[in-house]
């Protein structure tokens, strides 16, 4: 095998790949990328044998062939040859010469047949989805995923249409503690999908690539498998094999206390008291009477910390907490300039939204304080 690649598009495409492959792995082959060159350019793909990705390359092909190179070493070195330089890849005999310029590399290679490719099967359902709607459903759900490995069928986004009013599509995280949803309109193709469980790590990975994208990804699934098709690189992953719990239950639908308030000014507060709250409850009391809302943390390490913020209240008056950060990480969802709580009592879930015509909601579990 040998090819002339320019310095900039493969260190992009080892930057998209490399990250699938764990730093230390017991089967040295999964340490690898696979480097095929044929007449079209070259095709590289990594693997941890649950995510897969590979991408499509242009290059200079003289003799076309395939090996396996350790992924980060190659990713290391394109990194720090000069910019603008152009990368000659050249293999035979158990080893690769890498060359720019006036550096000279020569790697261990194992080979190619040894290199463990996910058979995807059939994929029944497709779809596309707008890239930037895959961000919005990423962004707003994926910091509620449970990292709990015990709840495994938690570790992830779970994805499924829905016949309300009109047929859409909608993707969960939940970690017990709070549950974040997104609503999308359903696309064309996803009608009758299996519902799935996307794994954080395959979540994780293509939102980086997302950011390349303009336009499209063309969504492909089976009970087992998921597939995104974004230009240049495709993603396939396994999914996790469990049963998501109806999570719509959790969601209340009879909370009457409505607070109406400043996303910004209120995240602003709960930050500033939180700061005297002890790492392991993180605890935030919220004290609500008309037109005053009044935050304070007591901890009996720090001292303790109070802050008024103005916000729409007209209910009756009582106390609630909350975890700092469960809070602060759904309020930082919020774009709006306004959101919405809707409560019910100190034990019962919250309900928080930036209006009903949002496609975003979100549930957060209160706390004794």
């Amino acid at each position: 095998m040998k090819a002339t690649i320019e310095r900039a598009i493969l260190l992009r495409a080892l930057g998209h790949i490399q990250s699938v492959v764990e730093r230390r792995n017991t089967i040295p082959i999964l340490s690898n990328v696979l480097i095929e060159a044929s007449e079209g350019g070259l095709r590289l793909m990594a693997t941890d044998l649950d995510l897969q990705v590979v991408e499509t390359i242009e290059a200079q092909v003289e003799t076309p062939g395939a090996t396996t190179v350790a992924a980060h070493t190659l990713f290391d070195i394109a990194r720090k040859m000069a910019e603008g330089s152009q990368v000659q890849l050249t293999a035979a005999e158990g080893k690769m010469q890498v060359v720019a310029g006036r550096a000279r590399f020569n790697l261990q290679t194992l080979p190619r047949e040894d290199f463990p490719v996910i058979a995807e099967g059939e994929l029944p359902t497709r779809f596309d989805l707008p890239a930037e709607t895959l961000k919005q459903i990423i962004d707003k759900t994926r910091f509620a995923i449970s990292t709990e490995e015990t709840r495994y069928y938690l570790n992830g986004i779970f994805l499924h249409v829905s016949d309300d009013a009109t047929p859409v599509l909608k993707a969960a995280a939940t970690d017990g503690h709070r549950l974040a949803r997104v609503t999308v309109a359903r696309p064309d193709g996803a009608e009758g999908m299996p519902d799935v469980i996307i794994p954080r790590k395959c979540v994780g990975e293509l939102r980086k690539l997302l950011d390349e994208v303009d336009g499209s990804v063309e969504v492909s699934l089976s009970p087992t498998k998921i597939r995104f098709g974004l230009g240049t690189a495709i993603l396939t992953s396994k999914l996790i094999d469990g049963t998501f719990p109806d999570y719509s239950r959790v969601i209340p639908t009879a909370n009457d206390k409505l607070l109406r308030i400043d996303p910004r000014s209120f995240e602003e507060g709960v930050d500033r008291v939180a700061t005297i709250a002890s790492e392991k409850t993180r605890a935030v009391k919220m004290s609500l009477d008309r037109d005053k809302i009044t935050l304070s943390v007591t901890s009996p390490e720090n001292g303790t910390a109070a802050e008024e913020v103005p916000g729409d209240y007209a209910s009756t008056a009582f106390d609630i907490g909350f975890n700092a950060r469960y809070l602060l990480d759904i309020l930082n969802q919020i774009d709006g300039d306004m959101v919405e709580v809707h409560l019910a009592d100190a034990a019962a879930p919250t309900l928080i939204r930036e209006n009903d015509k949002a496609p975003a909601l979100y549930v957060l579990m209160p706390m004794r304080v």
